[in-house]
């Protein structure tokens, strides 16, 4: 009880603490909400601070996500802190805090998410996962299957391992940017047209 209230009280300190550091940067609105695949495919709502501007072309569309990331917001996903809103995911049901990446709902009716990948859904998607650790955003398409490895081969000792390697997998932040985009690709979709995967 003492360790599980200490825990919430550091966490509403540090939410506290990179809200009032985003506020003085005029970054508004604080928070980016994204609807996600959650287990069995039913829909919930990730919630993580917001790290882009809405910057848009003179034609319209939103610029490119390295054109519209800040300088805060790119040491915010470097060491992941914009993160930790995901924690109320965990304490809510919707999550775990070891589990596959959850996806885009946009993924459930398309031809190129096929059975295999599906069955990431058989279990509850994680804050951190196999994938993360192994190689963050850096992974392609195909190397993620180390969801699927991870619902395949789930234990207890798989998780501890898994939190353990974060540590190493953060401190390695600038893994979470590719040479064309800071965020992955959609399957079968250029970084073009993927920037509203994340922000």
């Amino acid at each position: 009880m003492v360790l599980s209230t200490l825990a919430l009280v550091t966490l509403a300190l540090a939410l506290l603490a990179i809200a009032m550091v985003l506020l003085g940067a005029d970054s508004r609105p604080l928070l980016f909400r994204q609807e996600r695949a959650g287990q069995f495919g039913r829909g919930f709502r990730i919630c993580k601070f917001r790290t882009m501007s809405s910057l848009q072309g003179a034609d319209g569309p939103l610029l490119r996500e390295k054109e519209r990331v800040t300088g805060l917001g790119r040491w915010l996903r470097r060491t992941s802190p914009h993160e930790l809103p995901e924690f109320f995911n965990v304490v809510a049901g919707d999550r775990s805090l070891v589990g596959p990446r959850p996806l885009l709902v946009d993924y459930l009716p398309l031809p190129l998410y096929d059975e295999r990948e599906r069955r990431r859904h058989d279990v509850r998607p994680g804050v951190t996962g196999l994938a993360q650790v192994l190689g963050r955003n850096r992974l392609n398409w195909p190397q993620r299957a180390y969801d699927i490895e991870y619902v395949d081969n789930w234990t207890l000792w798989l998780d501890f391992r898994i939190l353990m390697g974060m540590v190493p997998a953060v401190l390695r932040g600038r893994e979470t940017e590719t040479e064309s985009e800071l965020t992955s690709e959609l399957f079968g979709v250029s970084s073009d047209q993927s920037s509203t995967e994340q922000r």
